[in-house]
C-alpha cells in the first residue's frame, strides 16, 4: 500500500520529563492506529539528544521511527561534542535530520556540511531527513530552481540510499500559513523529478514541512509524500488529527493502485485473448 509520511521534531522546546510523556502518550495512541500499524502512514519523530533512548524506548512495539535533530559529519575520534552517525544507528535511531534552515543560519552550516552529513548518515545506514528551502518568497518556479539545486547539492558524492525530503521554504517556517499550494505542488514536483531521475535514490519521498497542519494533506493531494509537523504536533489530539488524515489519503491511493492494477491486468487479458495473427491481411 502506497505510504503516506508524517513526521515531528520536537526542537528543544521539551525538557526530559515532558518528553517522556508525550512519547508514551502517542504511543499508546499509535499502537492502535490501523494505518499506523499497517504501514499505510509512516510516522517519526526527531527529538533532541538526550530523549532518543527514551523516544527509542516508548515506541519500542510500534513502527514508529525515531531519528536524531542533527548528526556529525565526522567519524568516530576527537571531536568533542558531537554525535556520530554511527553511534545513532547503534542505539536504534534510524533517522538523521539535516541542514534545517536553523542550523544553517544559527550555526553557519553550509551546503558543503550538509553534503558531508548526508554521506555520514547513510554511511551508517540512517536515512536523512534533509530540510531544503529557499530563504526568500519567490515566484514558483524559481523556489523550485533553488530546493533542486540544493538536493543536487547534498546528494552529489553521498553514497546510495533513499532520503526523505522534506520542502520547508524557510519564509513559512513558523508562518500563520503553509505556502501556497500550487506552489508547494511546483517544488515538489521538480524535487521528485530530481530524485526520480537518480537510481541511487530509489523509495526516496518528498514532504513539506513550514506551517504544516490539519487539512494541508488533503489540500496538497498526490503533490507531496507526506508532512513534517512543528509545535502543532506538540497537543497529540492535534497530531492524531493529521495522522487520521494521513490514513484517509493512503487508503484514497490504494484505492487508485488497485483500481489501475485491474485495469492493467483486464488489459493484458484481453490482449492475450486476441487471435495470434489477427493483424495479418486475409
Amino acid at each position: 500500500m502506497p505510504q503516506v509520511t508524517v513526521g515531528v521534531s520536537l526542537k528543544t522546546y521539551f525538557g526530559h520529563e515532558r518528553a517522556r510523556a508525550w512519547f508514551e502518550d502517542v504511543a499508546a495512541r499509535v499502537r492502535d492506529h490501523d494505518a499506523v500499524r499497517s504501514g499505510a502512514v509512516s510516522f517519526f519523530v526527531t527529538p533532541t539528544y538526550l530523549q532518543v533512548l527514551p523516544a527509542i524506548d516508548a515506541f519500542a512495539e510500534t513502527p514508529v521511527r525515531v531519528g536524531g535533530q542533527d548528526v556529525s559529519a565526522h567519524p568516530a575520534g576527537a571531536f568533542t561534542g558531537e554525535v556520530t552517525a554511527a553511534e545513532l544507528a547503534e542505539i536504534g535511531a534510524t533517522i538523521a535530520e539535516i541542514g534545517h534552515a536553523e542550523r544553517r543560519r544559527l550555526f553557519g552550516e553550509t551546503d558543503a556540511v550538509v553534503a558531508e552529513k548526508v554521506s555520514a548518515a547513510l554511511g551508517a545506514e540512517l536515512t536523512p531527513l534533509l530540510c531544503i528551502g529557499e530563504t526568500e518568497r519567490q515566484q514558483p518556479a524559481d523556489a523550485a530552481d533553488v530546493a533542486v539545486e540544493q538536493l543536487r547539492s547534498a546528494l552529489a558524492d553521498a553514497p546510495a540510499g533513499a532520503v526523505i525530503v522534506a520542502y520547508e521554504p524557510v519564509w513559512a517556517i513558523g508562518a500563520p500559513e503553509p505556502a501556497a499550494h500550487e506552489h508547494v505542488r511546483v517544488v515538489a514536483a521538480a524535487l521528485r523529478a530530481a530524485l526520480g531521475a537518480d537510481a541511487a535514490r530509489s523509495g526516496s519521498s518528498v514532504i513539506y514541512g513550514g506551517a504544516a497542519g490539519p487539512g494541508l494533506l488533503t489540500a496538497l493531494g498526490d503533490a507531496v509524500d507526506g508532512v513534517f509537523l512543528g509545535r502543532f504536533a506538540h497537543d497529540p489530539d492535534a497530531l492524531m488529527s493529521v495522522l487520521d488524515e494521513a490514513s484517509a489519503l493512503a487508503a484514497r491511493r490504494a484505492s487508485r493502485s488497485l483500481s489501475e492494477e485491474r485495469s492493467d491486468a483486464l488489459r493484458l487479458a484481453s490482449l492475450a485473448q486476441e487471435p495470434e495473427n489477427a493483424g495479418d491481411p486475409a
